[in-house]
C-alpha cells in the first residue's frame, strides 16, 4: 500500500508534533522534584525528574555506632524510593505518546 505525498507529509508533520511534546513533557518531569523517604522519615532524598541528587537529609536516630549497616539500609530504600516515584511518574506522563507501541524502557 503506497502513500502518496501528501499523506507521507502529514504524518511526518505528525511526528514532529509528537517529538515535541514528548520533549516538553520530559523537560517538565525533569524539573519536577521526588522526595523518597526510609521508614520513620529517618532518611530523605530528594531528586530532581531527571534523576540527579538534590538533597540528603538523615536523622541523627539513624545514626546508631552499634548498627552502622542501618544508614546504608535506610539510605538504600530512600534513594529506591524516589527513584521509583520518578519512574512512575515518567511512564504515567510519557506513556500517553506510546499507548499501543511496544517500545522497550517506557
Amino acid at each position: 500500500m503506497a502513500m502518496n505525498g501528501m499523506n507521507m507529509g502529514k504524518l511526518m508533520k505528525q511526528a514532529q508534533d509528537m517529538q515535541r511534546k514528548m520533549s516538553a513533557q520530559q523537560a517538565e518531569i525533569d524539573q519536577q522534584e521526588f522526595t523518597g523517604k526510609a521508614p520513620d522519615d529517618l532518611v530523605v532524598a530528594t531528586f530532581t525528574g531527571d534523576r540527579k541528587m538534590k538533597d540528603l537529609q538523615i536523622k541523627k536516630e539513624a545514626l546508631d555506632p552499634d548498627d552502622p549497616d542501618m544508614i546504608s539500609d535506610l539510605t538504600i530504600a530512600a534513594v529506591n524510593d524516589a527513584l521509583e516515584q520518578i519512574d512512575e511518574t515518567t511512564k504515567n506522563k510519557m506513556g500517553q505518546f506510546t499507548q499501543g507501541m511496544n517500545i522497550p524502557g517506557l
